[in-house]
């Protein structure tokens, strides 16, 4: 290792999690290893395991850095917004990122400190933008200021992600997506003004 300098802090831990994202494209979560991960990234485990405690933080840590958030979508109308919104999730759960996802849901079994992890550090990045999606649906009168809370803002997609999670559906058909928006969303977004 002559001339090679010793990596640390950032630029390890940079290096560990590019390995480890490649590592989660090439074989998913079940082939990711604390092993393959550190030779990728020409380390040790020890030097893996000081910053991730185990496989599967590893593995949301990897899956964080793979996820990017998608436009909010601009249709006009409360409708058509929570539509495109649902359906961008949709897309995500189903492709092959989102099996890395429904991977490390099924390996978390559900542990709340897991799943309050797969949440943006703010703890508002799922709702982010369904609340964008509402504010501008109260500004156009569509919906009264009480439907501005983050429980309401994202039933719908977490009525989706029960498709996936509970059902274990491989994709969510759109006519699913549609019942939630128009049988569930929408009227609970309607009735908040009259409670």
């Amino acid at each position: 290792m002559a001339g090679q300098t010793r990596r640390r802090g950032a630029a390890l831990e940079e290096a560990i999690l590019r390995a480890a994202v490649e590592e989660l494209t090439d074989a998913g979560f079940a082939g990711l290893t604390m092993d393959k991960v550190a030779a990728r990234a020409g380390t040790n485990k020890n030097a893996i395991y000081r910053r991730w405690p185990n496989r599967l933080a590893l593995g949301l840590a990897a899956y964080k850095q793979l996820a990017k958030a998608a436009p909010v979508p601009d249709t006009g109308e409360l409708r058509g917004d929570a539509l495109e919104l649902l359906r961008q999730a949709n897309r995500h759960w189903s492709s092959p990122l989102g099996a890395v996802l429904r991977e490390l849901l099924a390996a978390a079994g559900g542990a709340t400190e897991f799943l309050a992890q797969l949440q943006d550090q703010s703890g508002d990045a799922a709702a982010a933008p369904w609340l964008t999606v509402l504010g501008r649906a109260v500004a156009r009168g569509e919906a009264a200021p009480e439907a501005l809370h983050p429980r309401v803002a994202t039933v719908a997609v977490v009525l989706l992600r029960n498709e996936f999670v509970v059902r274990g559906v491989p994709t969510a058909p759109d006519d699913v997506l549609v019942e939630i928006v128009d049988e569930v969303y929408l009227p609970l977004v309607r009735g908040r003004a009259q409670g």
